[in-house]
């Protein structure tokens, strides 16, 4: 660990934040292991009366789901402590299109928790009002023909989030900005919207969580374009840890600056 990085984590130490806020995948857990040093980080934050929030950008699980996976491995977690993209989606739909016809290229949790929430699902073209692209690791081409149906008739385009990928044991899975990718393709329309992180939406979204100002939050994650921008963003402090998808080198070459860096979370409290 570099001398400037050190400097670094010692004044956030000096400085304490109310609330950290960390990202999942490739930051506390890699598949279902937690990496190195997350358990005691996380749980000295907790004793030391921090609040630690988890943030994600992947809607393949529920809030409820996420908590769950996180309690299993030895973090104790409550689903109000966990938004996940899917959760800012259905405030953002709540606003702009309460009660819309959707055509979800998505998973089954997404596809549920827009059902809870009062929007109707369908795939008849002609009923679409708004197409929400997300990670699928179910698309298929009819899901890609009824979305380019559907917003060449008129239909809104909306998606959770633009990762490129999700990290997982031995590589990475391709991500929702492959399928936001095709339908912009053929459709020759820009979508919309994207409500996961970097997005005003999803700082907001935490920080309501969270109960305190910018200020006093501190965003762990493993992406610059992502985690980090969202956190400088909002004028939160940005952390990248080097667990994940971003390495040195991608780092060296970003105008992304996170305010400090780390190779594992530990070192948030280990000086």
């Amino acid at each position: 660990m570099t001398n400037t990085a050190i400097r670094s984590l010692q004044s956030a130490i000096q400085h304490p934040f109310a609330a950290y806020i960390f990202d999942l995948d490739g930051t506390v857990y890699l598949g279902d292991a937690l990496l190195p040093t997350a358990l005691e980080t996380i749980t000295t934050l907790r004793e030391q009366g921090k609040r630690t929030l988890f943030l994600s950008n992947n809607p393949t699980r529920t809030r409820e789901e996420y908590a769950a996976k996180l309690t299993r491995l030895g973090l104790p977690t409550p689903p109000e402590d966990v938004v996940n993209s899917s959760t800012v989606m259905v405030d953002f739909l709540n606003r702009e299109m309460l009660g819309a016809h959707l055509f979800v290229v998505g998973e089954e949790s997404l596809r549920q928790e827009l059902e809870r929430a009062g929007f109707v699902l369908t795939d008849d073209a002609g009923q679409i009002d708004a197409v929400i692209a997300s990670f699928d690791r179910t698309f298929e081409y009819q899901k890609l023909q009824t979305a380019f149906d559907a917003i060449r008739r008129g239909a809104r385009f909306f998606a959770t989030n633009s990762d490129r990928y999700c990290p997982v044991p031995g590589g990475g899975q391709p991500d929702a900005a492959a399928v936001i990718a095709a339908i912009e393709a053929c459709t020759n329309t820009k979508v919309e919207a994207v409500v996961g992180k970097p997005s005003s939406h999803m700082a907001q979204a935490i920080l309501h969580l969270a109960g305190a100002s910018p200020a006093e939050c501190i965003m762990i994650g493993d992406r610059l374009e992502t985690d980090v921008l969202m956190a400088l963003n909002a004028g939160m402090a940005g952390v990248l840890t080097l667990t994940g998808a971003t390495s040195s080198a991608d780092l060296a070459r970003s105008e992304i600056k996170p305010t400090y860096v780390i190779t594992q979370l530990g070192e948030l409290l280990d000086i």
